[in-house]
């Protein structure tokens, strides 16, 4: 039976052999993520560059799934399904992470910690203890504001300076301590120290007593940073230049494992 042209395009496969539509909506779903999570269609078939009849079907769907919905305004929203989707995949990641914060714990004597930017805030996915027993501890699942972190200055360096002020205009910038940064312009300069040196430090920002260093994990999927952290006495300048290597390199391990699509013999 002859099928019609418009399930002929949707279901045509794409360049990588997989199902063009999928590959589609996944991409209207990033780009309304990338826009804060709301748009109109006409946004979208400007900024994908497909027109507005194939970007309403994908959005009818979508929306019939849960995964978007329709705002009164006639706007499309991220919708409350992705939350469970979001949840159990920062829980996996987060497995897929330990043996790699587990090698840092070892060559390096410190907690190791992965971290996400989820919105405005860090949120940590998984840790794995110091067997020091003066140590640090951060929960994981815990939501701190990126300004007082090692974690926080990492990711957001790869930032341009209009964005990062927006996110401190929203989030404030409380002091943790009296070591905080709780200016813009002084947190912008700390971003340039990190591009230029390629590690955060958080040197009593968001505790006092404790030192983190952090380093991003290049191309994850998703905006993720792992870094140590100690005792000031234990994590000094001297120890930085041994420990920070240690972290660049388990990053990029880290980072293969990540953005290696699983299932690609499927």
């Amino acid at each position: 039976m002859p099928t019609s042209s418009a399930s002929t395009t949707d279901s045509a496969k794409s360049s990588s052999g997989g199902v063009q539509s999928l590959e589609r909506a996944f991409d209207l779903l990033e780009r309304m993520a990338d826009a804060g999570g709301e748009v109109g269609l006409s946004e979208l078939s400007a900024s994908s560059g497909l027109p507005l009849p194939t970007i309403h079907r994908l959005m009818r769907t979508l929306v019939a799934c849960g995964y978007v919905r329709q705002q009164s305004n006639r706007r499309y929203a991220l919708g409350p399904r992705l939350i469970r989707l979001g949840e159990s995949s920062a829980r996996l990641l987060g497995t897929w992470a330990r043996p790699y914060l587990a090698r840092l714990v070892e060559e390096t004597g410190e907690t190791a910690n992965m971290a996400l930017l989820d919105g405005d805030e860090i949120v940590y996915v998984a840790q794995v203890p110091s067997k020091h027993s003066m140590r640090m501890f951060t929960e994981v699942g815990r939501r701190v504001l990126p300004h007082s972190t090692g974690v926080g200055k990492a990711l957001l360096a790869a930032f341009p300076d209009a964005e990062v002020r927006a996110l401190l205009a929203r989030t404030g910038m409380p002091a943790a301590t009296d070591r905080t940064i709780t200016t813009p312009e002084g947190f912008l300069a700390a971003l340039e120290e990190v591009r230029t040196a390629g590690y955060a430090v958080d040197d009593n920002e968001q505790e006092i007593g404790v030192r983190c260093l952090a380093v991003p994990v290049p191309d994850s999927p998703t905006a993720a940073a792992i870094s140590i952290s100690g005792p000031a006495g234990r994590v000094t300048e001297s120890a930085t230049g041994k420990i920070v290597p240690v972290l660049q390199q388990v990053a990029a391990e880290l980072s293969e494992v990540l953005s290696n699509p699983a299932g690609t013999t499927v």
